[in-house]
């Protein structure tokens, strides 16, 4: 892990909560392990103080859970959760994807329409990591454009909770290629101030990323787990 460059106490405390979260997004601090301040502490050249209140924010944010006699522990959860809260976001975005084409300014299409810019480098260089950042502003930003704070702290608490499995979802070359193609619609939309056109591709955008995820997760599962869950599926249908 990258040391972090020592700024004053307040952005040291704020680099520490953002290194720690970015390994967590990504994959480096594997969901189920146990997060261990010392190690983290001398990996990223800070002491144990930033590094305990990245983990309370983290724990806030559902990134991290902490268990009693355990610790801190990266969040893992099960497939029957990662459907759930799919479906929820995809409800919050749409919702939040067309009040904000009703609502968006001229100025924050700008924004947007910067971001995007910026995103498609990445995805050229196929800067998975820089791409994940600016993919996650913008939809914050559209999220902040419906001007509805209660929808905007509801986003942002559930999307927390698979923010790493829609960081993985891009490692597929076709697939990551669909969401770019979806992130142009979304622009086009708010552009056209389509409310219903961008609630509709907001839900569909995030299906096919829960769809992608859901096929991941399975393919790194035993055959018998995959076959208790499609048994119990059968028995609900």
């Amino acid at each position: 892990m990258a040391a972090i460059e020592q700024p004053n106490s307040q952005n040291l405390h704020e680099a520490t909560f953002q290194k720690l979260r970015s390994l967590l997004v990504e994959g480096k601090i594997a969901p189920g392990s146990k997060l261990n301040e010392r190690e983290l502490a001398e990996s990223l050249n800070v002491s144990r103080t930033p590094i305990r209140e990245a983990i309370r924010r983290l724990a806030a944010d559902g990134l991290v859970e902490l268990i009693t006699n355990r610790g801190a522990i990266a969040v893992q959860l099960s497939l029957e959760d990662v459907i759930h809260t799919f479906d929820v976001i995809a409800d919050l975005e749409g919702f939040s994807g067309e009040l904000a084409a009703n609502n968006v300014s001229d100025t924050t299409l700008s924004e947007l329409e910067a971001l995007q810019y910026e995103m498609m480098a990445s995805y050229a260089r196929r800067d998975l990591s820089s791409y994940y950042k600016l993919n996650l502003r913008i939809h914050h930003l559209i999220n902040q454009a419906a001007n509805n704070p209660v929808l905007s702290r509801l986003f942002t608490q559930v999307n927390a909770r698979i923010e790493a499995l829609r960081f993985r979802s891009n490692q597929d070359g076709v697939k990551w290629e669909k969401a770019v193609e979806e992130h142009q619609e979304m622009l086009d939309a708010l552009k056209a101030r389509d409310g219903e056109r961008m609630r509709n591709i907001m839900m569909r955008h995030v299906h096919n990323k829960r769809d992608v995820v859901v096929q991941l997760l399975k393919s790194e599962m035993p055959t018998e787990a995959i076959e208790a869950i499609e048994t119990i599926e059968a028995t609900k249908s």
